[in-house]
Order: C-alpha cells, then sequence, then structure tokens
C-alpha cells in the first residue's frame, strides 16, 4: 500500500471509529443471524476487493488503491484471475455491478463510472455527484452507496439519480454502507469495518436483519486494519452466497443462520 492510500486509510478508520452508529446494539430487536461456511475457495490476497458478482459461474471483482486498481474476472472453484483490466494509477477502484450486458464499475473520489462488454472491453466512462463506494442492481436501476446511510437508485444509461432513501435500524442511520448485493428481494450491505451485513428492506430502508460473519476473517493478514470483510456475491440459480474480504486469502460460501 502507498503512503498516501495508508494515511487515507488510517484517517478513515480513525473517523469511523469516532463517529459510526452503533451497529450492534442489543436493544434495536433486529434480528441478528450467524453463519456456517459451506465451502472455502482461494482467493487473490493481494486483491483490495471492493465489489464483487458472480455471474455464468465466474466472478467478477474490482479492486481498489491507486495505481493498482482493476476490474476481473476470476475462477471460483481455484481462485485464478482469468482476466483483468487495470484502472489508470489515478483511479481507485470501488463496487461492480452487472446489468442490460454490460458491467459497471464505480470509481471512489474519481465520481467517474466505467462502462465494459460482457467480455470487460471499456466502452464509456459515465460522470456522477458522489462518492463511490458500493454497487448492485434489481434488474431494472442501479444501486449505489457513497459510504453514508444513503442508498441511490440509478438510471444504467446516465448514471442519474432515480430516487434515494436512508438505511435505518431503529430509527438510527446506519452509517458506512459499503459494497452492495441483491439477494431475493432484499439489499445486503457490507458495513465498513465491521462484522457484519444489513439485510436492507429496499422498500421501507429499515435493516430487516444482520448477519454477524464474526471469526470469518482468515488469520492471514490480520494486523493490516484495512483487511477487512467486503465482498458480497449471490448466484440466484443456486442461491449460494459467497463473502470474501480485502487481502483475503480465502472467499468463503457460507449459509445463513
Amino acid at each position: 500500500m502507498k503512503k498516501r492510500d495508508a494515511m487515507i486509510c488510517l484517517l478513515l478508520i480513525l473517523s469511523f471509529a469516532l463517529l459510526r452508529p452503533d451497529v450492534f446494539s442489543q436493544n434495536s430487536g433486529t434480528p441478528v443471524q450467524g453463519y456456517k461456511i459451506l465451502n472455502t475457495y482461494l482467493h487473490d490476497p493481494t486483491a483490495f476487493t471492493e465489489g464483487l458478482l458472480f455471474k455464468d459461474g465466474f466472478l467478477y471483482e474490482s479492486t481498489g488503491q491507486n495505481g493498482s486498481s482493476d476490474v476481473r474476472k476470476v475462477n471460483l472453484e481455484t481462485g485464478a484471475v482469468i482476466e483483468k483490466h487495470p484502472l489508470p494509477a489515478d483511479k481507485f477502484g470501488e463496487g461492480l455491478s452487472y446489468l442490460n450486458g454490460n458491467f459497471y464499475q464505480l470509481t471512489w473520489l474519481s465520481k467517474t463510472a466505467y462502462v465494459y462488454s460482457s467480455s470487460l472491453k471499456l466502452l464509456k466512462t459515465l460522470p456522477y455527484d458522489t462518492q463511490g463506494w458500493g454497487l448492485t442492481t434489481d434488474g431494472k436501476s442501479l444501486i449505489q452507496s457513497d459510504g453514508s446511510s444513503t442508498i441511490y437508485y440509478r438510471n444504467a444509461s446516465n448514471f442519474k439519480i432515480v430516487k434515494r432513501f436512508k438505511v435505518t435500524d431503529a430509527g438510527k442511520p446506519i452509517e458506512q454502507l459499503n459494497e452492495l448485493e441483491w439477494v431475493n428481494g432484499e439489499i445486503w450491505a457490507n458495513v465498513w469495518m465491521t462484522d457484519r451485513i444489513a439485510r436492507i428492506n429496499p422498500n421501507t430502508g429499515k435493516v430487516n436483519a444482520w448477519v454477524d460473519l464474526t471469526g470469518l476473517k482468515p488469520k492471514f493478514g490480520a494486523g493490516d486494519p484495512g483487511a477487512v470483510l467486503n465482498g458480497i456475491a449471490y448466484d440466484p440459480a443456486t442461491k449460494r452466497v459467497f463473502v470474501t474480504g480485502k487481502y483475503w486469502a480465502f472467499l468463503y460460501e457460507i449459509e445463513i443462520k
């Protein structure tokens, strides 16, 4: 990690520790679910995972950090990178989604989305007006997070905002929403710097349940404060859920308990 990137991450971690809402409150009444590991797969431990999705038997991943961000196609069974396309050195890759035959990749602070064909050929870029964190789709719109408690629905053709709403649990806003995935009618969101996934009702913005993945993080790289849980992929055909994290050496297929 470059010194500039490390300093930015450290400042974000410190501010998060001071300002983040108590997502672990025992008084909200919202169900907290556990997990069971069904399968373990290799994952590139140099990948700073920002976006993850499953399509046609393969994983597609967006990685971050200036100078090493890319979008890649990955063999699920082996973890091998089949193909990857780097972003410009001054761009920090973020969320990734697939809609209407194209991949969409966010950038963190550049306010630029990259649009690729199904074969990962760059087609165009689109501007937007927020930070870019997570990205998913309900099959109609792109759904985006920006590190706050707000979820944005965007038109895929021009990236204009269609609607937005705040995510809350027991009336409290849930900040630091990061990587997103559409799972069986819900928006699942990693909450940055925690071991939890929020299962969000897209009609109300309320958290239906929390998935607590405490203990899942591999011990390799455990000393890196940036190596946090981040990355959710869902296969609707088989209802498989995959999760990983930044710089994690493994990707897990899990069952929610």
